[in-house]
């Protein structure tokens, strides 16, 4: 099923429906096709009772027997009919629903994945629709029955209106008083959705706070500082003020609602009237209208919130759509390589950088020269830019302002994900992922993460031996407590494995480590990182570059070339001698820690 040329003129829920069968045909056409066929036909064999009742009626009154038989029989083959289809339609639909699931979630996995940037994982308003995404994701699960539903029950509703049609055109108007009740539907459903969008700050912080007090890791804290009231209280202020916003708009969607359902009935009880006492139709037409007419009302009912649902389903979708649309948005266009050496070295100049819907500089005009083969070691106060120099190097982020060049090309005009197959090295808010620990390992390089050799590599240049000796099987133990066999780990040890999953690159040309070691020891950290900037420096033929940022100040002394960061500005730029013997900040703030260390 190819995408239409003009898909993007589509209304914006005609779009994502569009979007949500595009999906769902790629994953399983055949079974989209036929389930989409067996659950939509289901609901048609009900709407054929009115008919049946009538001529059954008819056949009594004219003492008529092959007319009661073949009603009689009707109605049985309608009942059977209808179960059998809804027996296998549902069983089929079951089947697609779980392998349109998987598509659908790898596809929203991969659209996270592809972006360059990690914006969205930061910026409010976006993990806002995220958080809803996330929520909501089963009501994506659900669109396509939704859908198959609505459309058999639209059918089963225009031969409702069929039959009533056939005993007078005047009872068609009984379809437009149903209008109202569809409008007010899917009104309700679009306001609802803004009020939820813009409720959903205080949603996410409500389930923040949820989070903190049933999670195991800040249980010690709580209850130390005896803040689980506290939170309790303010998880309620959150909560009210997320249904403040919400129940005031299900109000006032329920009242149109009660009052378009109160005119349909009222449209309802004077059709009845109209065919027995202006019409005075035979016996068997009145019933046809009292069943035909009620069937109205009840398949009215099923399907306003049948189309409720599906208008749910496709506002979720529509958020899937923002996500491929943004996805889309920044694609990134360069089409240049990446280097396989550094020859000269990494330059910033002039650079600038704020966060986006921000103000406030992180960064500004920073001059900087990173030379090939060396080991930089970036220290300053905390928010002073450290961690954001990273991210501006590994391309998290482009900069606002200014520019950054490897051997005086571009970094921009490198395409992202082949920069990064150029980079190695570990981060302070780093995963654990609960695998075995040859894989969790073994991730930071996956072309080589079942090599042995590699992973012992990786193993020892992290620290993590004494780890991996302490674990029941080694690398093939199962990490984390919840799964069968799992192992709980200290912070420490996760931290030395995803260390060791830093270093299985074997010949990167950038090496970030953004204090990765923040819960190993002072001195175990200075021993870890004196082997491996002298690992780096005897073995590097590709003039691989090692930004280290650390809070520790007798960590970095070792490094060649220091940056001291300071409110957004790089102040200071030398060696450990060469700084002491400047006598600024960093001799400051060298001297204040080895006091509080000695």
């Amino acid at each position: 099923m190819a995408a239409a040329p003009d898909e993007r003129d589509l209304p914006g829920p005609l779009r994502s429906l569009w979007r949500s069968m595009q999906l769902a045909y790629q994953a399983e056409p055949r079974l989209l096709i036929v389930s989409f066929a067996l659950v939509a036909s289901s609901w048609i064999p009900d709407a054929l009772v009115a008919l049946w009742l009538k001529l059954l009626a008819t056949g009594v009154i004219e003492r008529h027997g092959e007319l009661v038989m073949g009603a009689a029989a009707g109605l049985a083959g309608s009942a059977a009919f209808a179960w059998l289809l809804r027996t296998v339609g549902g069983r089929v639909e079951m089947l697609f629903r779980e392998r349109a699931t998987i598509v659908v979630e790898a596809h929203v996995a991969r659209l996270h994945a592809s972006l360059t940037s990690i914006e969205h994982h930061e910026r409010p308003e976006y993990l806002d629709r995220l958080q809803l995404l996330r929520e909501q994701a089963f009501l994506l699960n659900h669109i396509y029955r939704a859908a198959m539903d609505t459309v058999g029950s639209v059918a089963r509703l225009a031969i409702a209106v069929g039959l009533l049609i056939s005993i007078s055109p005047v009872l068609a108007i009984l379809a437009a008083f149903a209008a109202p009740t569809v409008a007010v539907s899917s009104w309700r459903a679009g306001v609802e959705r803004t009020v939820q969008e813009r409720a959903a700050p205080q949603r996410r912080l409500a389930r923040h706070l949820f989070d903190l007090g049933t999670i195991s890791g800040p249980g010690k804290e709580i209850r130390v500082t005896r803040s689980a009231e506290r939170l309790v209280r303010r998880r309620r202020v959150a909560w009210d003020a997320w249904f403040a916003q919400t129940s005031a708009s299900r109000r006032a969607s329920a009242l149109w609602r009660t009052m378009a359902w109160a005119l349909f009935g009222a449209a309802y009880a004077g059709a009845i009237v109209f065919v027995a006492a202006v019409l005075r139709a035979p016996a068997g037409d009145v019933l046809l209208a009292l069943a035909a007419g009620g069937n109205l009302s009840r398949y009215l009912g099923i399907t306003v919130a049948q189309a409720e649902f599906l208008r749910w389903c496709i506002d979720a979708s529509s958020r899937l759509v923002w996500l491929e649309d943004y996805a889309g948005a920044h694609r990134e266009i360069a089409g240049g390589s990446a280097p396989d050496r550094i020859a000269r070295g990494i330059r910033l100049d002039g650079v600038s950088f704020r966060y986006p819907g921000t103000t406030t500089w992180v960064l500004k005009d920073v001059d900087l020269e990173l030379p090939a083969g060396s080991v930089v070691a970036v220290v300053g106060e905390n928010g002073a830019g450290k961690t954001t120099l990273v991210k501006l190097l590994c391309r998290f982020y482009e900069p606002t302002e200014g520019r950054i060049t490897v051997d005086g090309t571009e970094l921009a005009r490198v395409p992202a994900r082949k920069w990064r197959s150029k980079l190695a090295g570990a981060f302070q808010d780093f995963m654990r992922y609960e695998f075995r620990a040859r894989r969790t390992v073994g991730l930071g390089d996956v072309d080589r993460m079942h090599e042995e050799p590699a992973l012992q590599t990786a193993v020892a240049r992290g620290g993590a031996d004494d780890v991996v000796r302490g674990l029941p099987k080694g690398l093939d133990t199962q990490l984390g407590p919840t799964w069968q066999d799992g192992i709980e780990l200290s912070f420490g040890q996760w931290q030395k494995l995803a260390l060791s999953r830093g270093f299985m690159r074997d010949r990167p040309l950038l090496v970030a480590l953004d204090e990765p070691t923040a819960a190993l020891d002072a001195e175990t950290e200075h021993a870890l990182f004196e082997r491996f900037a002298a690992a780096s420096r005897t073995r590097n033929q590709d003039g691989r570059i090692t930004v280290l940022v650390s809070h520790r100040f007798s960590t970095v002394r070792m490094a060649d070339l220091i940056v001291v960061l300071d409110a957004a500005r790089v102040v200071e730029v030398g060696s450990h001698d060469e700084l002491m013997a400047r006598d600024g900040l960093y001799a400051e703030l060298y001297g204040i820690q080895a006091r509080a260390y000695g």
